[in-house]
Formats: C-alpha cells, structure tokens, sequence
C-alpha cells in the first residue's frame, strides 16, 4: 500500500528512490470516481518501473479543469483511494491546473500520459520539466468507454 505524501516530504522521498536505486514512474491527474480504466491505467504505468508516484490534483484545479460540479470526491479522499492501491508507492496533492511545478520536484524517471496524442503534444513547460530530470515520456492508451464522465452519466440516468 502506498502513502499520501505531503508536498514538503516529496524531495525527500524522490532521493530516497534514488539512493534506493528506483526507476520512478510518474503521472497525475483528478483520479475523481476511482473505475477499471483508473485502475489499468496505473497498473500499466507501474509496471514500467519501481514505484509509482501519482501527481493528484487538487480540488480548486479540479473545479477549474472539470467543472463546477467536480470534484465528486475531495482531494483527501481521492488521496487515501489512490495511495490504497497495490500499484500506487505514493501519493501528492498539487493546487495548479498545471503538472509543472509538481514535475520539477517529482523528477520522473519515466512520465506517463493517458490518451492518444504524441509525447511532442504535451504542454511544454511540462514537458521541460521532464527533460530537464533526464525523463522520457510514454503514453498510454486508455480504456474506451471507461470514464469518469461515462460514469457520472449513468449515475443520472
């Protein structure tokens, strides 16, 4: 079971990965209403490393980025479903809509995006932050049909 970190402990768990000798795979986003695309998603992330971090983002930027209406669940909440899972090592709330700021500290060995743009498609100040920590980006394929809002739609019918 992972941990929901706070972000003044996250420098120090990075370089305890790295002295442990950890390749470090790295994604964020809302993670809402946990479902099985969440859940084959990050088992797919950890298995291209050591530990998983997961960037979460907090409930402001979830507001911002999804709605009024999002989040469902808090952002304690989401932390504590999230860090429960057997894939996840560790967990880290960030206010910004963004994932920069949450890169430069989480510096991912490996950086993993859900969808199907390019690596070249990210924001590039986050794609920056990668580079500059010597990360590569992969990304994965999600699960069709199997969404947050998919979810939240079946929920009002």
């Amino acid at each position: 079971m992972g941990m929901h970190l706070p972000w003044e402990k996250l420098a120090g768990w990075r370089e305890s990965q790295r002295k442990a000798g950890k390749k470090v795979v790295v994604t964020n986003g809302c993670f809402d209403l946990l479902h099985v695309g969440h859940v084959r998603f990050l088992q797919e992330a950890k298995a291209g490393g050591d530990a998983l971090l997961v960037g979460l983002n907090g409930d402001r930027s979830v507001r911002e980025l999804k709605g009024a209406n999002r989040p469902v669940n808090n952002e304690a909440d989401r932390a504590e479903v999230l860090a429960s899972l057997g894939c996840v090592d560790a967990v880290v709330i960030f206010p910004e809509k963004r994932a920069t700021r949450f890169l430069e500290a989480a510096e991912p060995d490996v950086y993993v995006k859900g969808g199907d743009y390019r690596p070249e498609d990210l924001d590039p100040d986050e794609l920056a932050a990668v580079n500059k920590a010597g990360g590569t980006v992969k990304v994965l394929k999600l699960t069709p049909g199997k969404s947050t809002t998919a979810v939240m739609a079946k929920v009002k019918t």
